[in-house]
Parts: structure tokens; sequence; C-alpha cells
């Protein structure tokens, strides 16, 4: 199993091993194999590591699907983890969570294409903050209003069953039924805006620069690393040495 992973002839006997029957890929079965570790190399996060490399042991799983949800033939796919003493539990509890991490995807996709999570140009993290949590605070709410909102479906759009509707779509219907709903606040008050700065005059408070937090790019390669190195050094100004005087 070290050597020829697709093999079925070279796997051992497994660590652990789960049988778990689902809606969406009918039979699921899993297995799990520990004390296995990747081939490291020196690139990427090692490019830097000069001694030798470390070995970091893992659990190895597999997983195979009886059907997808839709079209085409299942493949098993291969996944590592460095938890070790993986159970039964566990296992299931790995697998499970690498298929959520599709609806993951979706969600923050969801929150900075149609929320607009990323469009705002704020000054301090503290405002970065309140604005994460009034997204947060939307996307519950269009969450919650899946089984009351309409299908106002595009043309080009499949009908969706009660309930199912995405929430790009509960957010388009959203309008109409937000004028159903109760409101549970007083009228806002008429009101005008402040007189502002007064023209000619400069702000006097400037906006705080923020550590981004980005890292430099790091070279993939040794040959990579090396031009950089090379190219680096022949930069470097030689100091002039002063004449000597007599």
């Amino acid at each position: 199993m070290y050597d020829n992973v697709p093999d079925p002839s070279t796997w051992e006997t497994p660590d652990a091993a789960t049988v778990t029957d689902t809606d969406r890929y009918g039979k699921f079965e899993a297995q799990a194999w520990e004390g296995l570790h990747p081939w490291l190399k020196q690139r990427s996060a090692w490019i830097d590591h000069d001694e030798t490399l470390p070995v970091i042991e893992g659990t190895v799983i597999r997983i195979q699907s009886e059907r997808l949800p839709h079209t085409g033939t299942p493949e098993p796919v291969w996944l590592w983890t460095s938890a070790g003493g993986i159970d039964d539990e566990l296992l299931d509890s790995l697998w499970s969570a690498w298929l959520r991490r599709f609806d993951i995807e979706h969600t923050f996709r969801f929150l900075k294409q149609t929320l607009g999570w990323t469009v705002p140009q704020v000054r301090d993290p503290e405002a970065a903050d309140r604005w994460t949590w009034l997204v947060i605070a939307a996307f519950t709410q269009l969450a919650a209003a899946k089984s009351l909102a309409a299908d106002l479906r595009l043309p080009w759009e499949a009908p969706a069953k009660p309930g199912r509707l995405t929430l790009a779509r509960v957010r388009r219907a959203f309008p109409d039924l937000h004028a159903t709903l109760p409101r549970l606040t007083s009228v806002p008050k008429p009101s005008k805006p402040g007189r502002g700065r007064q023209p000619g005059r400069h702000n006097s408070r400037k906006a705080p620069i923020c550590d981004l937090g980005k890292k430099a790019k790091r070279d993939k390669t040794l040959a990579q690393r090396r031009n950089r190195l090379s190219r680096n050094q022949s930069l470097k100004i030689k100091p002039k040495r002063c004449p000597v005087t007599r």
C-alpha cells in the first residue's frame, strides 16, 4: 500500500471502516489506515528547510460512494489527515466534514458576490467586524425565510420545490415578503444631513494604516530559490574603498 495505493492487493487491514446509507450518494464506504506519512519534498513550504525533512505521520482515508447526486460514475477519493487514533465515529465525522466543505465554499461565494461582504472599503478592523455581523444577520434572515418566499424564478431557471429555494432566489422575493411582515420598530423620524466639513478645510483625521498580514511570495522550487538568491546577490552594491592619502 505504501508504494502502489490504487492496487488493492497492497492494502493492509484498515484500522477503521464504516458503511453508511445516504440519500444523495447511496451506500457510502470509508476506510482509514493509520501510521502513514506523505512524501515531503524540498519545495513550497519546505523550500527553506535545509536539514533532513521530517516524517509527519497521519491517517489515510479512502471513501467510495455508490452513486453521484446527478450524473457520472463515482471514483474513490483518497484523503489524508494528521489526526491519529481514529475510530468509526471520528471517521464518519471526517468524511462528512470533507463533503460539507462544498457548502462552505458556496456560502463564502454567496456572502461576497450577492451580499457584498467585501465591497465596503472600511477604515479599521472594528468596522469590518460590524459589517461582517450585519452580513451574517442578513444571511440568517434569508435562510429563515426559505419556506415563506415565493419562487420568482427567471425564465431559464428550473422550478424549485417548496422550501428548497436557494438563498439567491429568497433574496429576490424578500422585498415582497418584507412588506407583509409586522413592523416591530417605530417609523423613522425625518432628519437632515449635517453641515459637514467647511469648504477649503482639509481632513485632520487621517485613516489608520492597518497591517494586511500578507506574506511575501514564496519560492516553489529550488531552481526559483537559486535564481532569486543569485539575482539578489548581483544587485548588491559593493562598498567603495576610500583612497589612501599619504
